[in-house]
């Protein structure tokens, strides 16, 4: 594994610091520390303050990331929290998103308490399944000996179909359903399973950002794994849905923004299984 660590030199670029050490360690994974300057005049004392060996760039960041992105394969970007104070509440800021839309890797977020990470939350959308969102996951847990509780909201029923929500709240009635929703699940759990993880399976009802953010609340989890998908068309970024911009918002731990893949033909199961929601 190839690790990207963004750097301003700033408190919360020693948050992503910290977070990606400890990543690297645990998965021997190689590391670069790109130092950004968005002065000239900040350019020395960011070399002063960073390590010899890292790569130090002046101008504007996100572009300067993107150069980074651009001209080395990696496969991790980890950034720091930043966040703004808006209507009283803390949001991320807009910079934050920008360099998660600008770069073809998945971005980690740094964000809270990551002294311990054995939990880690895998949100789901349970129609298309995304590989290399799972692959990466599995990884890490697998190497940080960490628990996965894969999960997805379902649409409340009306009323005349509350057997149906009865059976959606039975985990294991519903993985051996037979149902689309179940076997793409089972799909999910065991490529997680492959790795050697412990995975467990959570079904929620109702509107996705309301029950992802009481998951978030009551589960005590150290990491958040959510989507994004490629913009349609020429334009050549990725689109964060209001869930993920939520789940940034509101999360009390660090942040893991995944990548769909282009959509191709079908060519069985696996193409078929959900992708990560936005």
């Amino acid at each position: 594994m190839n690790i990207l660590i963004c750097s301003d030199g700033t408190s919360a670029s020693d948050d992503a610091a910290r977070l990606a050490g400890r990543l690297a360690h645990a998965t021997k994974a190689q590391v670069t520390l790109l130092g950004i300057a968005e002065h000239p005049g900040d350019e020395q004392p960011l070399r002063q303050a960073l390590d010899k060996q890292t790569v130090v760039r002046t101008g504007e960041p996100i572009g300067q990331i993107l150069a980074e992105t651009s001209a080395k394969k990696y496969d991790l970007i980890v950034i720091g929290s930043r966040r703004s104070t808006a209507s009283g509440r803390s949001w991320q800021s807009h910079r934050t998103y920008e360099i998660i839309k600008a770069v073809e890797p998945p971005v980690l977020v740094a964000i809270g308490n990551y002294e311990r990470l054995s939990r880690i939350l895998l949100c789901s959308g349970g129609k298309r399944f995304i590989d290399d969102t799972v692959r990466l996951t599995g990884t890490l847990a697998a190497a940080l000996q960490a628990e996965v509780t894969l999960f997805h909201v379902m649409a409340e029923p009306p009323a005349i179909y509350a057997h149906l929500l009865e059976l959606e709240e039975d985990v294991t009635a519903l993985l051996a359903s037979g149902s689309e929703l179940g076997r793409n699940l089972v799909a999910e759990k065991k490529a997680l399973e492959k790795f050697g993880v412990i995975v467990k399976v959570r079904v929620r009802h109702g509107f996705v950002v309301d029950q992802l953010l009481d998951e978030m609340r009551a589960g005590n989890y150290n990491l958040i794994v959510s989507g994004s998908s490629r913009a349609r068309g020429p334009l050549q970024h990725y689109i964060m849905g209001d869930v993920t911009k939520r789940i940034l918002d509101s999360a009390e731990c660090s942040v893991l923004v995944a990548r769909s893949q282009l959509p191709g033909p079908a060519k069985g199961l696996w193409q078929s299984l959900a992708r990560l929601f936005r």
